[in-house]
């Protein structure tokens, strides 16, 4: 069995080796193609040779095709993962800096909120010309699967504009589904879930043990739980008043709606600072910066290191290789996909990017028919559908007043900030990301101008309310393999052990 799958972003170090990792473990895919291609040579160099050596090690008779020509690297491809960070950490500093200035405090800025939805105009903008170069170079039946945020933004704007059937893959059901089995003293494989929503925003609207609804019990499970009472305040608050658990991290759903993070003296109260997936003021950014400082570091080590070992039981829990051996070798998988709703959810608009239930096999991807969301959970999730699709528009168009209604109908933004505030934030933006945001030229003129003209309003230095220093590498020394831990997920947090068989 051989086709070619390719990697966009592929210096992302851990997730890509990852990826790859639970690929080769099928026994099928030993001659399958691989290709690499990212825009920064030095990190592709890296990590091909990191990923060439564990394939050399497990004796397989692959050769990466490592390139920085995207289009050579996706010629004839049939699978295509994107993990890429459009802009990099110079423009996920800014998205957190920046919204700052005007109070807005986010644990991650890749989602939703300020951060999230500039991120989206800079993902869509080059997905865009992503899917232009698919379109003229892959198989005409290739899946583009992406694990790239904003999830939904960049999978909705490639189906809709991109003309490349996209499935969007997130792990953050499974990272819930484990916490639900802990939780209640079982095992993951002991607990059936559903899980239905949007991506990060996903509800385990039914949670079943031999037979046995659990929703009820969860409550209390959660609240005597000597970590989660701690670390998941957020969450377990969801869960106390809209009744359902939610998928994604304490930090995380903390800054997609507006009740957690809108007062800084009250921010504490919600989140913990053991772990910055908890709510630490800017806590992806600084996790994603010490990973790379210290990949960079001590990458001739990660070589001296064992390989990984292709075998089934060290496979992890990330969707995308389990699509491909369903859709290749026929044996069913279930999951749960970012797809467009068309129906699945009843209650959530049909052009949306909903994450569901589906299952796969050699006739392709299925995705059953969910019915209604309860309405509180709906209607959560309808809020963050209605930036998304502003969003959406305003990259694709480089239309700035779209853009300017999606900062304010953002729950964390719009909790925080008035219009007049959110304008003036927006043309900051703007201005400061200018060279990934081609499609918003004549709007980034006009900002410009009104930054000129002064009469602006003031802002503050502020660092936030739970803001940690970047450790430096001589920090990071002291305990290497929690370093070398951070570097290899820092691409992808992990919420749950690294994989559960």
């Amino acid at each position: 069995m051989s086709f070619k799958i390719a990697f966009i972003g592929a210096g992302s170090i851990g997730f890509t080796r990852g990826l790859l990792r639970d690929l080769l473990s099928v026994p099928e895919f030993k001659d399958i193609e691989v290709a690499f291609t990212d825009i920064n040579q030095h990190n592709l160099d890296m990590v091909t040779e990191l990923c060439q050596r564990d394939i050399d090690e497990n004796g397989l008779n692959i050769q990466i095709q490592a390139s920085l020509d995207r289009r050579e690297a996706l010629r004839d491809a049939k699978y295509i993962f994107t993990v890429v960070r459009i802009g990099g950490l110079e423009a996920f500093q800014m998205d957190v800096d920046i919204p700052l200035k005007y109070g807005i405090d986010q644990c991650v800025g890749d989602t939703l909120c300020a951060g999230g939805i500039m991120y989206g105009q800079r993902g869509i903008a080059e997905m865009m010309n992503i899917c232009k170069d698919i379109r003229k170079v892959a198989r005409p039946d290739c899946l583009l699967l992406n694990y790239a945020n904003p999830m939904a933004m960049l999978t909705w704007a490639c189906n809709k504009y991109g003309g490349v059937r996209t499935i969007g893959l997130c792990h953050g059901v499974q990272g819930g589904h484990w916490q639900i089995a802990e939780a209640l003293g079982l095992e993951q494989q002991e607990v059936d879930i559903i899980c239905a929503g949007i991506n990060h925003q996903t509800w385990y609207i039914q949670v079943n043990h031999g037979g046995v609804d659990m929703t009820g019990k969860l409550l209390e499970a959660f609240e005597n739980h000597p970590e989660f009472k701690i670390t998941e305040k957020v969450r377990i608050d969801m869960l106390r008043r809209f009744g359902y658990y939610s998928t994604e991290s304490n930090g995380h759903l903390s800054e997609y709606v507006p009740w957690y993070r809108k007062r800084p003296e009250e921010i504490r109260e919600w989140i913990d600072l053991g772990t910055w997936i908890n709510g630490e003021t800017g806590g992806y950014l600084r996790v994603c910066t010490e990973g790379r400082n210290w990949f960079e570091t001590d990458f001739p080590n990660w070589m001296k290191e064992p390989a990984m070992k292709y075998a089934a039981e060290n496979r992890g829990q990330e969707h995308g290789s389990y699509i491909i051996e369903g859709l290749e070798t026929g044996r069913v998988y279930r999951g749960h996909f970012n797809v467009v709703n068309n129906g699945i959810i009843t209650n959530l608009p049909d052009d949306a990017i909903i994450e569901a239930p589906g299952y796969v096999d050699r006739n392709g991807i299925c995705m059953p028919h969910v019915g209604d969301l309860p309405l509180g959970c709906a209607a959560v999730c309808n809020v963050s559908i209605s930036v998304q699709r502003l969003a959406v528009e305003a990259a694709i168009n480089g239309d700035d007043l779209l853009l300017r209604q999606a900062m304010m109908m953002d729950p964390l933004v719009g909790a925080v900030c008035n219009p007049k505030e959110i304008w003036q934030l927006v043309d900051e933006m703007l201005v400061a990301q200018e060279q990934w945001l081609p499609q918003y030229s004549e709007a980034i003129a006009k900002a410009k101008d009104r930054q000129s003209e002064g009469n602006l309003l003031p802002t503050r230095e502020y660092e936030g309310a739970a803001r940690l220093k970047v450790k430096t590498v001589e920090e990071m020394m002291e305990n290497r393999e929690e370093a070398s831990r951070n570097a290899g997920e820092s691409d992808k947090a992990k919420e749950r052990p690294a994989a559960v068989n």
